[in-house]
């Protein structure tokens, strides 16, 4: 964990002196956004479960898309400077430099994540379904669904940062597995906005968990041979 702090600490450092990343992230994340909302059209004889479902559909494939964007740097930065294998020979499990760029990636997805959310759920009118909205739980829709994020596509960031096509190949490789998450953020978006809380949401915000948790845990042990690849 010394080893994670450490390189999260320098990241959010570089983060916030250069700013480069996040802004890359957050414009991305709004331009798909409004992409989306142009092709899509207005709300006009859509039902509310159909403009709740189509506004939480846009903004979980922005940030979907745009974790991409931000995982792209988490090792990078490193190897574009030559440091890479200097990396390597620090001190400590490997494990823990995953654990560390993963928490370096969380943080500025989680706040692109808290303006992409209201935002786009406002743009598509999906906030506006006659019921109060239950920011409490998609708060913690959010929290997981961004964690599940991170953890994938740095994850695979690791292996594609030696190719010369990783800007193409990292989200080819990450979304397969990310789908599972986009549909239980959606699902689970959708069902809040129409009703609130009710059983199925539990179900998918346990399924979310134990997803992040999986993840976490098998990359975090198998990073060391990903490392070496």
């Amino acid at each position: 964990m010394k080893t994670a702090l450490t390189l999260a600490l320098k990241d959010w450092r570089v983060t916030g002196r250069t700013r480069d990343t996040l802004m890359a992230t957050a414009f991305f994340a709004a331009l798909v956004l409004l992409v989306l909302g142009l092709a899509l059209g207005g709300n006009e004889g859509r039902s509310a479960a159909q403009t709740a479902a189509t506004g939480a559909g846009a903004v979980w494939t922005a940030l979907a898309l745009a974790a991409a964007v931000g995982a792209q740097r988490a090792f990078a930065q490193e190897q574009e400077a030559g440091a890479m294998e200097q990396l390597t020979l620090y001190p400590g499990p490997h494990g823990g430099i995953y654990l560390g760029k993963l928490l370096g990636v969380l943080l500025p997805l989680l706040a692109v994540a808290t303006l992409v959310l209201p935002l786009g759920l406002i743009l598509f009118g999906a906030a506006e379904t006659g019921r109060a909205v239950p920011w409490l739980w998609l708060i913690v829709t959010t929290l997981l669904g961004v964690i599940g994020f991170a953890a994938g596509t740095t994850f695979y960031g690791s292996i594609t940062v030696n190719l010369r096509a990783r800007e193409a190949l990292l989200p080819a490789l990450a979304f397969p597995i990310l789908v599972p998450v986009v549909i239980a953020c959606i699902k689970s978006t959708t069902l809040l906005l129409q009703s609130g809380w009710s059983g199925e949401v539990g179900t998918w915000l346990t399924f979310l968990l134990a997803f992040d948790l999986g993840t976490v845990i098998l990359a975090t042990l198998l990073f060391p041979y990903a490392l070496e690849g």
